[in-house]
């Protein structure tokens, strides 16, 4: 089954970090991911100034990606998240960033292309 290695990069802002779900799903020329819930155990994750990688692992080959999901769940309480980039590193070695620099607020979907 492929893996691929994702590193989220929060700003360093003021209340750029998040306590909420953040979930992924890698879309690509062969097919669309299941979505992933990027958490580790025991660990504050997305904290302001933080870059933090994940390993995703889908059942079957994505080819090329082209595009990402994002989806920011509530946790306990709504707080927004300065999300400043994505990068997705393929199976089989290509680094792929895909750049966002923005605040993420509410519950919503964002989608990022390839930068």
């Amino acid at each position: 089954m492929p893996s691929y290695t994702v590193t989220v990069a929060t700003g360093s802002q003021w209340f750029a970090g998040t306590d909420d779900y953040v979930y992924l799903t890698l879309q690509g020329t062969h097919g669309c991911s299941e979505r992933h819930l990027l958490d580790k155990p025991f660990y504050n994750d997305f904290e302001r100034g933080a870059v933090d990688s994940y390993d995703v692992t889908v059942e079957e080959d994505l080819g090329e990606i082209q595009l990402i999901k994002i989806e920011k769940r509530k946790y306990w309480y709504q707080d927004d998240w300065y999300l400043k980039y994505m990068t997705v590193k393929t199976p089989v070695g290509d680094y792929l960033e895909f750049p966002c620099y923005r605040w993420i607020t509410d519950e919503k979907e964002v989608v990022l292309r390839d930068g």
